[in-house]
């Protein structure tokens, strides 16, 4: 995947051609750069079973396949100037289009099965624990997203295609730098590539917090970065569902409206309430009495 990143980046400067309003290697680049963090990410964790290894390094290289597959079929059509998604043109861009399907079913069963080795393996740490499972369990459901893609929009595309990623307005619209996501109405990759990538942040987070615990005494108490890996589960998974929404309704997520922002108003602050509430000091807990102090004074 590294190497198809070098690859394609040459093809952003090197080749000027554009595909559905955008430059026609960034697809492959940004496909090649998420699955050199999404393959790190999962070899790390395998590393954390006590049990089921075997199954777990079958299913890391079902998923290294898979996505080889995958990246594979992109370039080749990127070489041939068409879409690799959603391309039913000639029977050969279909049949190109229904392989991608059917490798990225098999990819997320295998990393289903790596989610439930996880679940059922013993890590020592409960923060650590929660931030790796709650991480595969949302990216997981981010994956999930990208199959309401594959689905017939409601919205007039291309004749030569099926799916989208766009609703309520065609592929191809304007739209943000660097994610190519649309401006104009709702983007399901916005979701998708948020949830998927809790698998890398949440722990990440734990990471930051476990360096800073030198720095800063609370952090020191296990069950305050346990707390705060809570809160950040939690608001992962609300944000998750917050933008799919959004999308789903036709809507860009630069332009959110009145709704939408009530709602992540609420979402920030359950988080910031959290945040405080597990950071605050546990009160002590008072011993308990002896018998001689219990039996009443004659």
């Amino acid at each position: 995947m590294a190497a198809f990143a070098v690859v394609s980046a040459v093809g952003l400067v090197a080749d000027d051609r554009v595909l559905v309003g955008a430059p026609i290697w960034a697809k492959p680049f940004k496909f090649s750069a998420s699955f050199v963090a999404y393959c790190l990410t999962l070899a790390w964790m395998l590393t954390l079973l006590t049990r089921g290894r075997r199954i777990g390094r079958w299913a890391g290289h079902v998923v290294v396949l898979t996505g080889l597959i995958e990246m594979v079929i992109i370039t080749v059509q990127v070489v041939r100037g068409k879409r690799s998604h959603f391309n039913t043109a000639t029977a050969f861009d279909s049949a190109l289009w229904n392989a991608m399907g059917m490798t990225i079913v098999v990819l997320w069963a295998a990393t289903l099965v790596i989610a439930i080795l996880l679940l059922r393996t013993r890590i020592t740490d409960r923060a650590t624990a929660l931030a790796v499972r709650g991480g595969m369990l949302i990216a997981l459901a981010g994956a999930g997203l990208g199959f309401l893609m594959t689905l017939p929009s409601e919205t007039p595309q291309a004749a030569d295609t099926m799916g989208a990623h766009s609703v309520g307005v065609p592929d191809g619209g304007p739209s943000m730098p660097l994610t190519g996501w649309s401006t104009t109405g709702g983007d399901l990759r916005a979701p998708h590539f948020v949830g998927m990538h809790a698998l890398q942040l949440l722990p990440l987070l734990l990471i930051a917090l476990v360096l800073l615990a030198p720095r800063f005494a609370r952090l020191r108490d296990a069950g305050v970065r346990l707390r705060l890996v809570r809160v950040a589960v939690g608001g992962y998974a609300a944000l998750v569902a917050l933008i799919t929404w959004q999308a789903l309704r036709g809507q860009p997520l630069i332009h959110p409206d009145g709704v939408t922002l009530a709602a992540a108003g609420a979402i920030l602050a359950a988080v910031a309430y959290g945040t405080w509430k597990a950071l605050r000091p546990t009160a002590p807990t008072r011993p308990s009495r002896t018998a001689a102090e219990q039996e009443p004074v004659a």
